[in-house]
């Protein structure tokens, strides 16, 4: 049978704990699966739709290694870096956190209909939509101050400079919450987002020790 769909607010204990410590938490929440005082050790992995081969083994790489230390993975189930996120999470026996840009009726994009399963069983999903809510181009902008928000600190793995990944790191700076970008090929356009974000003044991560030694 499945799961009910859960409506809660920071007046319930259930409500995600970094959430809470925001300025201005979001109200309504509607949730499968359950969120775990360790999930205040969180990190978000976010980039490009259309990876890389380096970018996927990049993600894979940090993401089990910050697994390892007991670190749940937020993401917004999109195609590319978010995808694979949340696979490796699982793939090494961590925790995943998924927040979408539709209602947790409307699974998107189709094609992860297993994958938002899987992390509904072990971990959790949210959103800030009503569960028949399409998703519209403007609710990724306001999903991504959610995904900032769930975590210590936002890791930017691949992206262009004008996109979605920029509108994390940024909603994650203003959130006061570390930046981390890895490096890429100068001749990558897939590089950009990350090399602009290092001279912003973003942490340069190479390895999940990297931002381990900034969060623990």
């Amino acid at each position: 049978m499945p799961e009910k769909i859960r409506i809660i607010s920071p007046l319930n204990r259930s409500y995600p704990e970094n959430l809470r410590l925001l300025p201005n938490p979001p109200g309504t929440l509607y949730t499968l699966g359950k969120f775990k005082p360790a999930d205040q050790l969180a990190v978000a992995v976010i980039g490009t739709r259309i990876m890389s081969s380096y970018g996927k083994k990049v993600t894979q790489k940090i993401v089990t290694d910050l697994v390892k230390h007991k670190v749940t993975i937020v993401s917004g189930m999109a195609r590319g870096v978010d995808t694979v996120a949340h696979l490796s999470a699982l793939k090494a026996g961590g925790r995943t956190i998924a927040v979408l840009g539709s209602g947790l009726n409307v699974i998107y994009p189709p094609e992860n209909e297993n994958l938002f399963h899987k992390i509904t069983q072990s971990g959790a999903v949210l959103s800030q939509f009503s569960p028949e809510t399409k998703p519209l181009g403007k609710n990724f902008l306001l999903r991504n101050q959610l995904i900032s928000g769930l975590a210590k600190a936002v890791l930017v793995i691949e992206g262009a400079k004008r996109s979605g990944t920029i509108s994390t790191a940024t909603h994650a700076a203003n959130q006061g919450k570390e930046v981390f970008a890895t490096p890429g090929s100068i001749f990558s356009p897939h590089s950009e987002a990350s090399h602009f974000l290092i001279k912003e003044g973003a942490h340069l991560a190479t390895s999940a020790a990297d931002i381990l030694d900034m969060i623990l």
